[in-house]
């Protein structure tokens, strides 16, 4: 069953609506260091506006851990949405109340009181069990926002008809967050290129000498009968540096010696990755390769970003660290989707949906006709 979308809605003229966003932005002393995602909200806030809707617009700021903290106020978010969509009221941040969290009904009461109608625009928490992602939909008509929807539609056609090849590079530090996802895309995907720290549980996994580089010694096993899919491509050598002496950094084949640890891919796996993408008709890209932040160890990173970017395919990337890394080199321009979603990316190509998208589809059966 498809989304019900911002069409499907109850005529929202002088309806109240509430919409759910994503103005999780970055702060720097108080203020907003990037506001993309308030603006990537507009199309949405504009459309109920213009409708003649009354639109309250909420969003969680942070961690503050359910209770009230001046450092994730929503103020400067308040302030600038009130330059670029006057008409929009905005709550204070969702998680000052643990009810947020914990899906506490008693809250998602609280916050649809007076609300007749219901968006989600937040595709980024759409994989949380949250009060104001799952509890509206089952008390008011619902419907998804235009760049949640965009969002679906993307990686849907992503995982269900890409164009050939279709090529997945994963990194980042935690295999246990993405081992389902490289399971999942060796069923969808033809190759799966592997780096960053999640990459030296493979090598455990393959007998490789793995030095104090990070290792989940609980995903070994799984990641061990991964190995004989010939679509699974791991790092044929590694940049590393000694844990007493991080000044000492030099280049190694799988093999990691004890008191070192990998923090980069290394040029011939960097070539070999490039190789693989260029071919590519659709890449999927999530995860450094290293520890970019570093300059010493931000070169497979960057070969993979300008692989990525000046490839003809289409190239789909998602996580916080990656598209700051695109944009850190300049090359964020030439992706076409950099999606809003880190987990929900994630989670979305692992199982094909997520409790978000589904508490609004169950809202479409139940407030059908």
């Amino acid at each position: 069953m498809r989304l019900p979308s911002l069409e499907d809605l109850p005529d929202v003229s002088g309806r109240h609506v509430l919409v759910r966003c994503d103005f999780n932005v970055p702060l720097r002393d108080g203020r907003i260091a990037d506001d993309t995602r308030i603006r990537a909200a507009l199309p949405t806030l504009q459309w109920l506006v213009e409708r003649g809707a009354s639109v309250t617009a909420c969003s969680h700021l942070g961690r503050p851990k359910g209770r009230p903290d001046p450092g994730f106020a929503m103020t400067p978010v308040r302030e600038r949405l009130l330059q670029l969509a006057p008409e929009v009221q905005l709550l204070d941040n969702l998680r000052f109340d643990p009810g947020e969290e914990s899906n506490d009904p008693a809250f998602v009461d609280r916050l649809v009181a007076g609300q007749e109608l219901y968006v989600n625009e937040a595709f980024a928490c759409a994989h949380r069990d949250h009060a104001s992602i799952v509890g509206p939909p089952a008390r008011l008509p619902s419907a998804a926002g235009r760049l949640l929807v965009h969002e679906v539609d993307v990686l849907s056609g992503l995982l269900d008809n890409p164009r050939r090849p279709f090529v997945a590079v994963l990194g980042g530090a935690k295999v246990s967050d993405k081992l389902g996802v490289v399971e999942a895309l060796l069923q969808k995907a033809d190759k799966v290129l592997v780096g960053g720290a999640m990459a030296f549980s493979f090598l455990a996994a393959a007998g490789n000498p793995t030095g104090d580089s990070l290792v989940d010694p609980t995903r070994v096993g799984r990641c061990r009968a991964l190995l004989a899919d010939p679509k699974l491509v791991l790092p044929i050598d590694l940049v590393v540096a000694r844990t007493d002496d991080p000044d000492s950094v030099e280049k190694v084949e799988q093999s990691v010696r004890d008191g070192w640890k990998g923090l980069d891919i290394g040029s011939g796996t960097s070539k070999a990755f490039a190789e693989i993408i260029g071919k590519a008709g659709t890449i999927l890209w999530n995860g450094p390769v290293g520890q970019f932040e570093d300059d010493r160890f931000t070169s497979g990173t960057t070969a993979v970003a300008s692989a990525v970017a000046s490839s003809p395919a289409f190239t789909v990337v998602g996580g916080g660290d990656t598209i700051a890394a695109l944009a850190r080199l300049g090359l964020s321009g030439q992706i076409d989707h950099v999606s809003t979603g880190g987990g929900a990316t994630l989670e979305f190509v692992e199982y094909g949906d997520l409790p978000g998208l589904q508490a609004l589809r169950d809202s479409a059966k139940l407030f059908a006709g």
